[in-house]
């Protein structure tokens, strides 16, 4: 298996044991059970391609993006049979280190006290950045053919998000998105945040807020690039910097979520070249 089949099986597992050790997930436990062996299933039926097998290796390269999906909604329905009110505590415990930090709720007050319809726009859009930077990077990688440089930047994004993921299961926290108001006026309605608003309705899984995996995966990504492809990183870096602000100024994210994100993304890079990707 490859560094990073080893690293989601590891992943899958943890998750299944703490599935277990709640006794379950209210209702849907059976199909997050039976998709966990799904997965692996999937991780032998890799084992048995064959170095011709394009179509097969490509999925390879490629399958952690396909599965990021059904991982969060994993970790959403976790965190709502974890309690609303229990989750929320948390959200106190993170608003307080925001206090201590910032002297202030800097998610909260930060559009309100500087909004900015040109700021907005540009924040917003820019936090909308996430999904081309993760999906489409390595996709254009593979399409190159280098195939190499894909498995390195989906890895050290795996690692990062991995992390991430292992705390919001044990530690979730909801967020300003949730805990707080949405702003409002022109600031709420430019184009971007009235996109982000409607992604967020479809796509959004509470408890996944600390730290910020829109942060930690977008930083491994664009920092796994700087190896794989400098074209590709100088395309990125400045909209990856920006999202990192708009989490906390667009009220996604505290702001120590976002900091959180940060290292946990820039720790991710050196992790996966440790881990390799043979």
């Amino acid at each position: 298996m490859r560094p990073v089949d080893k690293l989601l099986a590891a992943w899958v597992g943890f998750l299944t044991v703490v599935i277990a050790a709640r006794g379950g997930v209210g209702q849907p436990t059976w199909w997050i059970i039976g998709a966990h062996a799904l997965f692996a299933l999937l991780l032998v039926l890799f084992a048995r391609l064959g170095p011709r097998d394009r179509i097969g290796q490509t999925l390879h390269d490629l399958y952690p993006l396909i599965l990021l999906g059904a991982f969060y909604t994993e970790i959403g329905l976790l965190s709502l049979d974890f309690g609303v009110g229990r989750l929320f505590a948390h959200d106190t415990v993170v608003q307080g280190w925001d206090e201590f930090l910032f002297g202030a709720q800097v998610s909260y007050d930060w559009i309100r006290l500087h909004p900015s319809v040109f700021w907005s726009g540009l924040l917003h859009a820019a936090y909308l950045t996430y999904y081309p930077i993760i999906y489409l990077g390595p996709v254009a990688l593979v399409l190159a053919g280098r195939r190499q440089g894909a498995r390195d930047v989906v890895l050290a994004m795996m690692v990062a998000f991995v992390v991430c993921y292992v705390v919001f299961t044990l530690f979730p926290v909801a967020g300003p998105n949730y805990a707080f108001e949405h702003p409002s006026g022109p600031v709420r309605d430019v184009w971007s945040a009235r996109l982000v608003y409607a992604a967020l309705s479809v796509g959004s899984s509470i408890g996944t807020a600390f730290p910020s995996s829109h942060v930690a995966a977008t930083i491994a990504t664009v920092g796994a690039m700087w190896r794989a492809s400098r074209t590709i990183f100088a395309i990125t870096i400045v909209p990856a910097l920006l999202l990192v602000v708009a989490t906390v100024y667009c009220q996604m994210h505290y702001g120590v979520d976002a900091m959180a994100g940060l290292v946990v993304g820039a720790l991710a890079v050196p992790a996966a070249r440790l881990m390799g990707t043979a």
